[in-house]
């Protein structure tokens, strides 16, 4: 179903990005900007140069918390939560019986216990997914209440610096809560642009005043979901929907460092079976970046063909890269013709466009280690 204008969700900063001359356009039952006057290229070249403020309040943020909350997160992903200190967070998959992938997500473990951020597409089916698998006793919360703002690249660090002092010491994938501007909020030092950043929990009334100020500073310029798009695919990041879902597998995705060594000897999670009976004999298809031929994007949905004219893959997530300077693309292909170097054609408006699998990702990550 096609959602009008007038069903679509917004977020508190919507009539911010309006009058900055967004481009709306329907995303995952919000309206969302895709771009604004500068156009996609420049908000990600100024990304990677600067600071980039991004609207993801579309985003579910969870609190699960309960004396049962560890194990019961443990018994629905293949994580082990004991590690996880307080205030740090990881990168976590919600699995199927099957060994596919329901959601990706960040989960960060708090002093009262964990919180979760998942993708905007899956953040209804999750709840349900955790109040049907979470023990009893353990609640899970979405916070509506709350609005999300990413500020990413090289620069970030220091314009919040300048708003919250000391928040430049935080370290990669560990949060705190700050005050920004006068506002309370719980910032942190993650993101989805391959670049070094935050990401900015704060309440919906604040949300906008708190933009307008980060944007006031000369390094920040709004951007996008289309350079938050080329920006994820340039670092080889999956996007849920397109490179990975209910069919697809850690394994097959290239994400079995998600699934903890501890939980592979133990299991315990769902599709355990599959997702360990694949990491020690492999999977029949991988996850792979590719290198296109020409200046024209491969785009998702895309058939790959070898050099005999048979299809043995698709096109997952493609575009132009405007940092590497050239179309980009991802896409799974069977497990022997993986390697890099590996010549394939992709099948574009029922024409030939050579392309050639490369090592993700891209482009170097510029994460803050510290």
């Amino acid at each position: 179903m096609v959602l009008s204008d007038k069903d679509l969700l917004k977020t508190p900063l919507h009539d911010l990005h309006v009058e900055l001359g967004a481009r709306m356009v329907p995303f995952a039952g919000y309206a969302m900007p895709v771009q604004y006057p500068a156009g996609i290229m420049t908000e990600h070249r100024h990304c990677r140069a600067s600071a980039a403020l991004f609207d993801v309040s579309h985003m579910g943020q969870v609190r699960v918390t309960g004396e049962q909350a560890q194990a019961g997160l443990e018994a629905l992903m293949p994580i082990d939560l004991s590690t996880l200190p307080e205030a740090q967070q990881r990168y976590a998959l919600l699995t199927s019986d099957s060994g596919g992938i329901l959601d990706d997500l960040m989960v960060a473990r708090l002093s009262d216990g964990f919180m979760l951020v998942v993708n905007a597409s899956r953040k209804h089916e999750d709840m349900a997914h955790l109040k049907r698998g979470l023990n009893k006793g353990t609640q899970a919360e979405l916070l509506e209440e709350q609005a999300l703002l990413a500020l990413q690249g090289p620069k970030a660090a220091t314009v919040l610096s300048r708003l919250s002092p000391g928040i430049e010491k935080l370290p990669f994938m560990h949060l705190a809560d700050v005050e920004i501007a006068g506002f309370r909020c719980t910032a942190s030092r993650s993101g989805y642009s391959g670049e070094d950043g935050y990401e900015i929990s704060v309440a919906n009334a604040d949300a906008e005043t708190l933009a307008r100020r980060l944007l006031e500073e000369e390094e920040v310029a709004a951007a996008g979901l289309g350079a938050r798009d080329s920006l994820r695919l340039e670092a080889g990041l999956c996007l849920y929907g397109n490179d990975i879902d209910e069919t697809t597998t850690p394994v097959e995705a290239g994400l079995v460092w998600a699934v903890q060594k501890s939980r592979r000897t133990s299991g315990g999670f769902p599709g355990d079976k599959v997702i360990l009976e694949q990491i020690e004999k492999g999977a029949e298809r991988k996850r792979v970046g590719f290198k296109v031929q020409g200046r024209a994007p491969v785009r998702e949905g895309a058939a790959l063909e070898d050099k005999d004219g048979n299809t043995i893959g698709r096109i997952t997530s493609g575009g132009f890269g405007p940092s590497v300077e050239m179309p980009i693309a991802m896409g799974y292909v069977p497990a022997e013709m993986t390697a890099p170097g590996t010549e394939l054609v992709a099948r574009v408006r029922n024409k030939p466009v050579a392309l050639e699998v490369v090592k993700l990702p891209f482009r170097a990550h510029n994460y803050y280690r510290g």
